[in-house]
């Protein structure tokens, strides 16, 4: 069972959402009586040097949700965490003369820093990999618009795949089938990883009902992430006066250059 203790830490939670749920749009198919709720403990996260990556946990409850189904197995939730979004270049090296240089690029237009996806199952048996296209989630089926592109396509794919192996690779984008676990009932709560490199800025956590196959509601809240201390400082100087940072990054490398020939040097 679902004790009293867990029962009122997640209506404090809920609670403290609310707020912030309605600034954002939450989407429900009219078709459907269930509703979806969400709630995170907190809606602001501070990075210190130190940090090495965090698991953040939602709760959540399905409002008008059928028994019958429910007992089935035929609700499916998928929760994601995704980052500010910005313009990202892939490069493509080839070997010239034995050298490898970079031969052609593609950039692409306003994709998420870092994005984590825990669901119930794999989110291809959740519904048809059309409709999570169509709605953008996962690696697999997140929007990669090319920026200014021109050409033909054919390589297109071939940017698109190595664009979601790097991000994958490096760790900011992150999947987890098996992530979503219902606790009690209709409640739920799923954990998504903050990457230790994650960025600065606003979060969007999004929360995914589907009943067998079938897109229902979506709900969604902020998440702000900020460095503090050192980190924060550097951040906010090279952002607000690049010039004087980087004058100051050149004198630091000039002067440990000095002091390593110094230390080092041979008598």
């Amino acid at each position: 069972m679902f004790d009293l203790a867990r029962i009122c830490l997640f209506s404090l939670v809920l609670a403290l959402a609310a707020p912030a749920a309605a600034q954002l749009q939450d989407e429900d198919a009219s078709d459907f009586t269930e509703k979806l709720e969400i709630g995170i403990s907190t809606d602001e996260i501070s990075i210190t040097s130190d940090f090495r990556g965090a698991d953040l946990t939602i709760f959540g409850a399905i409002d008008g949700f059928d028994g019958n189904l429910l007992a089935q197995g035929k609700y499916n939730i998928i929760v994601t965490l995704e980052g500010p979004k910005e313009n990202a270049t892939v490069r493509k090296k080839q070997r010239v003369f034995g050298i490898w240089v970079n031969t052609s690029s593609m950039t692409f237009e306003l994709v998420p820093e870092s994005y984590s996806l825990s669901s119930t199952r794999d989110i291809e048996t959740i519904a048809p990999p059309g409709e999570m296209g169509n709605m953008g989630i996962g690696v697999d089926h997140m929007r990669l618009v090319p920026l200014g592109f021109v050409g033909d396509g054919s390589n297109l794919g071939e940017f698109r795949n190595a664009f979601r192996q790097i991000r994958e690779t490096s760790g900011v984008y992150q999947r987890d089938p098996g992530g979503v676990q219902f606790i009690s009932s209709s409640l739920f709560k799923a954990s998504v990883r903050l990457p230790a490199n994650v960025p600065n800025g606003v979060h969007i956590v999004r929360a995914y009902l589907f009943r067998d196959g079938v897109f229902v509601a979506a709900k969604a809240l902020p998440l702000r992430v900020v460095k503090t201390g050192l980190e924060q400082a550097i951040t906010r100087a090279a952002h607000d006066q690049p010039v004087i940072y980087g004058l100051v990054a050149v004198l630091l490398a000039v002067i440990t250059g000095w002091g390593a020939s110094l230390l080092f040097r041979k008598e």
